[in-house]
Order: structure tokens, then sequence, then C-alpha cells
């Protein structure tokens, strides 16, 4: 039997509300980064037929200009959706002693809070790099809803934006 190799996969895609709000910093060297937590929940039933909720609370960290979109847009409870890849990094406390995190570094992030026209109008502005006072284009996107058909056909109503990444037809 040949030998067979399996393939190196490392991508991740999730959805939850921002726990806090984001921590933004640079690099020594300039780098923008940004840091922070959502909370994604499963539903689902347990042997008596009783619904039952699970939180999974995910570190997520974005480089360079999704970063500074990120710091831009995001506050508490923010609504997002995330493609990316897990990473390990490791590092010596003070006290000598080394800790270790696993945490989700984004690639492309997608915005799910509906904001209000003056919003969308400065989200735009920073996304195409435009003076305040210049005319933006409009950005949608969606409400949050319980109900997973009706939230399926809002995301089918989308214009795609620059950190859209194709998720419009997902049946949920």
């Amino acid at each position: 039997m040949p030998d067979l190799k399996m393939p190196d996969i490392n991508n991740v895609l999730v959805a939850g509300y921002l726990t806090s709000d984001p921590v933004f910093r640079k690099t020594s060297n300039g780098t923008p980064v940004i840091n922070f937590y959502i909370a994604s929940n499963r539903k689902y039933r347990d042997n008596s037929g009783i619904w039952r909720e699970n939180m999974c609370y995910v570190g997520v960290v974005a480089w360079h200009r999704l970063a500074e979109a990120c710091n831009e847009i995001l506050k508490r409870g923010s609504s997002v959706l995330i493609d990316g890849e897990l990473q390990s990094r490791n590092w010596h406390n003070d006290d000598g002693t080394t800790r270790n995190v696993v945490e989700l570094r984004a690639r492309r992030i997608q915005f799910l809070d509906r904001k209000t026209s003056k919003d969308v109008e400065e989200m735009a502005n920073v996304m195409n790099g435009d003076a305040p006072d210049q005319e933006a284009t409009s950005v949608q996107t969606p409400t949050p809803t319980a109900n997973p058909v009706q939230a399926s056909q809002e995301l089918q109503k989308i214009e795609p934006t620059e950190f859209d990444f194709g998720y419009q037809d997902l049946n949920l």
C-alpha cells in the first residue's frame, strides 16, 4: 500500500458575540494587532428531551488592516462571523512560569450587527480610506434573528462588503 499523507488542514469558522471591548495595540515595528474574545453557543436536546445550551469562549487575534477595521467597528456585544485558523503560542511570565494559549487567528471577519446610517457611512469611509466628508458607499449588515430561515433569507439580500467572504447562501 502506498504511503498516504494526511493533508494539513487548519480552518475554523465560528460565529458569536464579543464578550468585552477589543484590545488594540501596535507592535514595536508599528504593525496593528487586535485581540478579543467571543462567546459562541450551541443548543441541543439532552437525553430527557430538554433543550440545553453550551457556551464556548474563543480568543481571537487579527492583524494589519483587519485589526484597524475591527478597532473602528467592534465593541462589547458585537456579533461577528470569523474565518481563520488555530494557532498556539507560549511565553514566560515574570515569575518564570510558562504560559500557553490556543487562539483563532482571523483571516476574514464578517460584521453582523445592524448599524445606523451614520455608522454605515463612517464604516464605509474607514474601509475605503476616504475622508469623513466624502460620499461613501452603503454597507448592509443583517439583523440577528432567532429564526434560521429568516436569517438565511436576510443574508441572501446583503451586498458584498470588503470583508464579506461569501457565506450569504449558507442554509442554517
